[in-house]
């Protein structure tokens, strides 16, 4: 029983994150060629002795694969979704700064008499609608 929601659990957010876990894949894959790829790299240039453009090759080689690991990282980081309290934040801002502009009116409206603020709140009707609640 357990193996199976277990199962059902990882096949949903797989397919969830599909995307993501792709990306993540992709980039992983990336990180792990790129050393083979240097290394086809310098037999190349140790054949042509061009040894001044080795380490060319050696830094964009950690470049490739930091930049891989960094993504795989934030993308992972974002699917487990760390940064929600920020989110939480920004909508308690945004609640906040709606029960200003609201009370701000409010305070607009008190400068109002009593008989002008029931007038404002009235319903008003045009001879048409009288005519059709008839």
């Amino acid at each position: 029983m357990f193996k199976q929601i277990k199962s059902a659990l990882f096949w949903y957010y797989l397919y969830k994150f599909r995307k993501k876990v792709i990306l993540i894949a992709f980039l992983l894959i990336l990180a792990i060629s790129a050393n083979a790829i240097y290394s086809d790299v310098v037999e190349y240039l140790t054949l042509k002795e061009k040894l001044e453009f080795l380490e060319i090759a050696l830094i964009s080689k950690w470049v490739i694969i930091i930049f891989s690991i960094l993504s795989s990282i934030a993308i992972t980081v974002s699917i487990f979704s760390i940064f929600k309290p920020k989110e939480e934040k920004l909508k308690g801002q945004a609640y906040q700064k709606n029960n200003d502009i609201l009370s701000s009116k409010e305070n607009k409206n008190s400068k109002f008499s009593k008989r002008e603020e029931e007038f404002l709140k009235k319903d008003l009707k045009s001879k048409a609608d009288l005519l059709v609640e008839r």
